[in-house]
């Protein structure tokens, strides 16, 4: 996958959060932290739609939701404050289609992909990897 020079990578799960930026070129990315926002987890409206489906999730599932929601809703205000012009989600699974029912117009302009997987934990040049390796 490439990504542009500058670009930020959101990397996400349902507990952390880290904001890296791009310093290396588009096809040999170098990641920099440049913040681990504390986010406020007060929207369980996922809970809803998991209680609909006759699931019963429990509050471990509820918080990692939230989580995501929150996350999704952080970068909404960047995008639409002009913070980050270029960005990549990398979240589990779940997390990243939790996200995805909170994305704002603008955030959604800026994404530059998608990744599905869990590399929260992993250094800097593993997940450089798995985005070059990415489609």
């Amino acid at each position: 996958m490439k990504l542009p020079h500058k670009a930020h990578v959101a990397l996400i799960d349902g507990e952390s959060f880290t904001l890296f930026r791009n310093d290396g070129q588009i096809f040999e990315p170098r990641l920099v932290e440049v913040d681990k926002p504390d986010l406020d987890v007060t929207n369980f409206s996922a809970g809803v739609r998991h209680q609909d489906s006759g699931r019963k999730p429990d509050s471990t599932d509820l918080d990692e939701l939230a989580h995501g929601a929150a996350a999704a809703e952080w970068l909404n205000a960047k995008a639409i404050a002009g913070g980050i012009e270029a960005l990549l989600i990398i979240a589990d699974p779940k997390t990243l289609g939790e996200m995805r029912q909170h994305y704002h117009v603008e955030l959604n302009q800026r994404l530059v992909g998608e990744i599905d997987k869990t590399l929260t934990g992993q250094s800097t040049d593993r997940i450089a990897a798995a985005i070059v390796a990415a489609e």
